[in-house]
């Protein structure tokens, strides 16, 4: 392997080494939660029956608040076998085997009876997406599924339409002020800040994940950070390395 001349290692070690950060603020524009409908039978027939309908009666309690049949869509649904043991009761004390002069009696053989297994019944899990145009009805929304048997899973999560360009657009503001900074430290040490060598992307979180990281970290940004209901926030976090020139 070659090895690099002094005036090559000279340069490749005169640069700096920055951390950039961007938040970026979108407005939600809809909520989605997850919810579980479960049903029971004897066949899997009906519960797969049994599951339908309380899906339409789910999708018919939410109508009236602004939800359509395209709003709640199954997204997983398993149908499992119960099976139950069939144990045979214990004897009574009468009919116990006595002990006469030869011994135990013949028939006593015939107590060891292994236990069956019999098939019990079945059981559907149906995992339903529930889609809410309204997010200020969101709340509305899941109590009136849980009013008609449903489970909720989890919680309800806010999001925007063009969540791929609220994360692009966060990861290149990061990316700029992260050029911003090596720009300002190169002027404080007299050079002049060539290419970059090294960008590494470390944090790209959406809403939630941003005020933890603040509270942890001393070098995260404190300015302009405002907080209002139905909001989401895009945290981007970038490593760059740049060379002097």
């Amino acid at each position: 392997m070659p090895s690099l001349t002094r005036t090559e290692a000279q340069q490749h070690q005169e640069g700096v080494t920055v951390l950039g950060e961007a938040v970026r603020r979108s407005v939600a524009e809809r909520a989605e939660f997850l919810i579980e409908v479960t049903a029971t039978g004897g066949t899997v027939a009906q519960v797969l029956r049994d599951s339908q309908v309380k899906t339409m009666q789910i999708t018919q309690a939410l109508a009236p608040l602004g939800a359509q049949q395209s709003d709640v869509q199954t997204v997983s649904l398993k149908v499992f076998n119960i099976y139950a043991p069939a144990i045979p009761a214990l004897p009574n004390y009468a009919g116990m085997p006595q002990i006469g002069s030869g011994g135990f009696s013949p028939y006593a053989a015939g107590l060891a009876v292994q236990p069956e297994v019999q098939l019990g019944s079945y059981c559907v899990k149906n995992i339903i997406r529930v889609n809410v145009r309204d997010i200020g009805r969101a709340g509305e929304v899941a109590d009136a599924a849980t009013r008609v048997g449903a489970t909720i899973i989890g919680g309800i999560n806010f999001r925007i339409a063009d969540e791929t360009g609220a994360r692009r657009a966060a990861l290149e503001a990061a990316g700029k002020d992260a050029r911003q900074k090596a720009e300002a430290l190169a002027a404080a040490a007299g050079k002049q800040l060539g290419e970059a060598v090294a960008i590494n992307e470390e944090i790209l979180a959406n809403n939630g994940a941003y005020a933890a990281l603040r509270a942890l970290s001393g070098f995260a940004l404190t300015t302009g950070m405002s907080e209002f209901a139905g909001e989401l926030e895009y945290y981007a976090r970038v490593s760059a390395t740049f060379r002097f020139q």
